[in-house]
């Protein structure tokens, strides 16, 4: 069993998604201790923007000169995908950043949403490639954005669309919100997403 952890928060210690994730990978330990973690951290080493040259290259295929650079750049894209692809289970800290994720974050999906390794093109449509494993996203939010204010996430929705469209369809969300708004409401938010973690990893494991 390998389960990829992922953080995007470039919060360190006080970032809530990080103190969530943490306690999934401890908790998913503890219940098995045979699992190999693959660490990933985002936001203490976030991958840069797709550049104009991997673009052409990885996404459009043409034939452009490969700087020592943009071979480094290559060879990240490629260990991305390859430690999203031998991951049973993803675990992603995804922090609510002006209504969607963070820059962090979109710009590792950017990396691993490859045509050819996590979907392809047929006849029919996109088919994702990346099925069989699954996902659990920690989100975490200042604001309170389930309910009446749902019209501005762009965070959680974006999540379960980009996974699904690579094949990924066990998807399930933990969420702590309302965060920022007092200590109270921080605490039972914390409280809410511990409760969802007991309660889901023993049928995860």
């Amino acid at each position: 069993m390998k389960l990829l952890h992922i953080d995007s928060s470039p919060l360190a210690e006080v970032s809530v998604s990080r103190q969530l994730t943490s306690l999934i990978v401890e908790e998913w330990r503890r219940l098995d201790p045979a699992v190999e973690i693959i660490r990933r951290d985002l936001g203490a080493e976030p991958p840069a923007h797709l550049s104009n040259e991997l673009l052409k290259l990885v996404r459009l295929g043409e034939d452009v000169p490969v700087s020592a650079e943009l071979r480094a750049e290559i060879e990240l894209s490629d260990r991305l995908i390859d430690e999203f692809l031998a991951a049973d289970v993803v675990v992603i800290g995804a922090p609510m950043y002006n209504f969607t994720v963070s820059t962090q974050l979109k710009a590792w999906i950017d990396r691993i949403a490859r045509a050819g390794r996590t979907f392809r093109y047929t006849a029919n449509g996109p088919e994702g490639l990346a099925g069989g494993r699954k996902a659990i996203i920690v989100s975490s939010r200042g604001g309170i954005y389930s309910g009446d204010r749902s019209a501005l996430d762009f965070q959680e929705p974006y999540l379960r669309a980009i996974l699904n469209f690579m094949g990924v369809t066990d998807v399930t969300v933990i969420r702590a919100e309302g965060v920022n708004i007092s200590p109270e409401l921080r605490r039972q938010a914390l409280d809410a997403a511990r409760r969802q973690i007991g309660s889901l990893l023993p049928k995860a494991v």
